[in-house]
């Protein structure tokens, strides 16, 4: 159990071993790590992160006003109390971040600036290969584990996503995307057009508008906006009342957990009811003459996230005359700015497209089973935690209408449970494997697009693992569904295939 150097036959003659190696060292790595460490202390890990530092998202983005659009009693962790404001900027969360790595001694089991390549699974020595590059000395490096848990992600970090419009090298200025934001831009006194309504330009354009000569947000279609004040009262009424940390956290949690739940099933059963009152809280801000088209998407509530504004920044915007809204196609850049397609001119000096990220799966690593190159796209997943025909392998994708760590947490459960169910069984691995009555199943896309349609996993759904028709190769994408369903998987269904130590030994001999 050990970390070691170990020789492989057929493989570098160097690498270092581990029981468990964590590739990502953000917010899922970091939660995963904790677990592991809690509930399977035997086991020896590290951490692969490419950066050079910890927090995935929150080290990336850089942007001005950088925030959660999640509060941070469900977006932190359920081990580690969140004492600040619930909607926190990514100075707050990277410094929350850091505090959970040191309370957890993880610091020494990260290696970063190491970029994995590849990982291959040999059923012969029951474990994998990892082949990553270290980005500091250009240096080639090998990992083996016996168990890999990708923790990496889900979009590409190298680029977001810009579409293609005519004109773009027409235009004289800089056209910029918020993912891999310029230090030295300069925005003061300049006009700027945000191309996007989401989270990043909600975010972006009030934290921008009182330097810029005039800011607009141009969006294709609208998105539903809530808002009210970044602080939580009952979180408030708690502390006067000297109640412990843990026990504010917890409680709150749990009431913003279930206040949640009510209104993303009160978006299905009477979406008009949640729309007004989304509507109702916005012409207090903007008055009642203010055109709501521009607040009106054409899909109902929760099919895509609703971005959250606190305090009303970006109402405050729009209201001061700093901030304004445009609901158009584009028709092509020009030298001065952006010609919409009902012929308006948007002047700009400064073009930000906030238009979303390029989905990546498996942090684009190459990966093979036996020398067989992996499909994750053909594979299908085992309760949103595990692929078909791929050992001793868990990924971790959080939830898209509740907060992403809110699975980070149950999954980890699971994760850890299934390490020692394998230390129980004396087994080296374990392989979902579809049975006889799963040959037949209807396939469908990982997430129901009925339930929940973003652009960036309209554009990547062909790369995501299947779901079928049936459990266990299903995946809710509901938190308030798989809290119940997540404890109590049998560890011992068919489905999962295992190959105790003593059989692989005999494989091998």
């Amino acid at each position: 159990m050990s970390e070691a150097i170990t020789e492989i036959s057929e493989q570098p003659s160097v690498c270092e071993h581990v029981d468990v190696l964590i590739v990502g060292a953000g917010i899922s790595g970091i939660g995963a790590a904790h677990h592991l460490g809690e509930k399977c202390p035997g086991k020896s890990f590290l951490m692969l992160e490419t950066k050079e530092s910890f927090g995935g998202t929150w080290h990336q983005h850089t942007y001005p006003g950088i925030r959660s659009d999640s509060d941070l009693y469900t977006f932190g962790y359920a081990f580690k109390p969140w004492t600040g404001q619930p909607i926190a900027n990514g100075g707050a969360i990277l410094d929350y971040l850091g505090e959970a790595i040191e309370d957890d001694h993880i610091g020494s089991h990260i290696r970063y600036q190491h970029e994995v390549l590849s990982a291959s699974w040999s059923g012969e020595q029951q474990q994998w290969m990892l082949t990553a590059r270290r980005k500091d000395t250009g240096e080639t490096v090998y990992f083996s584990c016996g168990f890999l848990w990708m923790c990496q992600g889900y979009y590409r970090h190298a680029a977001g996503y810009t579409p293609q419009w005519a004109g773009m090298e027409d235009f004289k200025g800089p056209i910029v995307h918020p993912q891999t934001w310029p230090e030295d831009l300069d925005y003061a006194g300049k006009r700027v057009v945000v191309i996007g309504s989401g989270a990043t330009a909600a975010t972006l354009i009030p934290n921008m508008a009182d330097e810029c000569e005039h800011i607009t947000m141009l969006q294709r279609s609208p998105t539903y906006f809530w808002t009210g004040e970044n602080r939580n009262e009952l979180a408030d009424q708690l502390r006067e009342l000297d109640v412990p940390e843990e026990w504010v956290h917890e409680i709150v949690r749990r009431s913003i957990l279930k206040i949640a739940k009510d209104i993303q099933y009160t978006s299905v059963s009477h979406p008009e009811v949640v729309k007004e009152e989304l509507f109702k809280v916005i012409r207090e801000y903007l008055g009642e003459d203010f055109d709501m088209s521009h607040f009106t998407p054409s899909y109902r509530p929760w099919q895509q996230r609703l971005a959250y504004v606190p305090d009303g920044d970006l109402f405050e915007g729009i209201k001061s005359g700093k901030v304004s809204v445009v609901t158009d196609n584009i028709e092509r850049f020009t030298d001065k700015g952006i010609l919409t397609t009902s012929g308006e001119l948007l002047e700009a000096d400064i073009i930000i497209t906030a238009t979303g990220f390029n989905l990546s799966v498996m942090g684009d690593i190459a990966f093979d089973v036996d020398g067989q190159a992996v499909d994750f796209g053909s594979t299908y997943t085992y309760r949103g935690l595990m692929n078909s025909g791929v050992p001793n392998m868990a990924f971790m994708f959080g939830y898209l209408r509740t907060s992403w760590t809110m699975r980070v947490d149950l999954a980890s459960e699971f994760v850890c449970t299934l390490l020692n169910h394998m230390d129980d069984l004396g087994a080296g691995s374990c392989t979902p494997t579809l049975r006889a009555q799963d040959q037949s199943m209807t396939v469908n896309s990982w997430i129901d697009e009925e339930e929940f349609n973003p652009g960036y996993m309209q554009r990547g759904k062909h790369l995501m693992p299947k779901r079928g028709d049936h459990e266990p190769w299903t995946f809710s994408a509901d938190y308030y569904t798989e809290k119940d369903q997540l404890p109590l998987v049998d560890l011992d269904e068919d489905a999962l295939v295992y190959v105790r130590a003593a059989e692989s030994a005999a494989l091998a001999g």
